[in-house]
């Protein structure tokens, strides 16, 4: 393994005190995105991730509506932390939103019916596999991110502002931004408990 690669893969790591200082221009983190969508695998080459990015007022408004929506839920006296959580997204620079599209999906059923219970779960590790490669050369062009999953909850508002076709089920938030704040310590379990090898 390259060190380029092995150094990236160790410091991709979860940021959450984020600020929109452009440290990178859009024109790249939308490159960064291509790159991305273009090359992670699929099973059966399905490419059915879709992805949208938002920056200013869109990435303000992203956050906003995931704060109303979560307002009802959350005890008025503890809101204030979620509203801080919420607010060190917003305050980013921007956010990767992830869908997979079912369309897409579906139809790889009704070609293949003998996997067709199968497609679901290979649609959503495609999904996993896109989300990781982002984040990694996010946090290689210098940019902080985490991963986040407001959805579903938040999905009917995301789909109707940004005019996005009812088949795209939204997997998961990213934002992302110049950080300003270490993130914290991580802990490992044993590998030697995790992995097995047989020679």
């Amino acid at each position: 393994m390259s060190k380029l690669l092995r150094q990236g893969i160790e410091e991709r790591r979860s940021y959450y005190a984020i600020s929109n200082e452009e440290i990178v221009s859009k024109e790249n983190v939308e490159e960064v995105v291509q790159f991305a969508v273009k090359h992670s695998p699929y099973a059966f080459n399905s490419q059915s991730g879709r992805v949208v990015i938002v920056f200013n007022d869109h990435h303000k408004a992203l956050w906003d509506l995931t704060k109303e929506h979560l307002r009802p839920l959350v005890k008025e006296e503890n809101f204030h932390k979620t509203e801080a959580r919420i607010d060190s997204f917003k305050a980013g620079y921007g956010t990767v939103l992830f869908f997979e599209d079912t369309e897409v999906v579906k139809g790889l059923g009704e070609q293949m019916p003998l996997y067709k219970d199968k497609f679901g779960t290979w649609s959503e590790q495609a999904s996993g596999m896109l989300q990781y490669v982002v984040w990694t050369t996010l946090e290689a062009e210098g940019l902080g991110a985490s991963l986040q999953h407001y959805n579903p909850l938040i999905d009917d508002d995301v789909k109707a502002r940004f005019d996005l076709p009812k088949a795209w089920i939204l997997q998961a938030q990213m934002p992302f931004g110049k950080p300003v704040e270490a993130p914290g310590e991580k802990t490992f379990q044993s590998v030697d408990e995790r992995i097995k090898v047989f020679k």
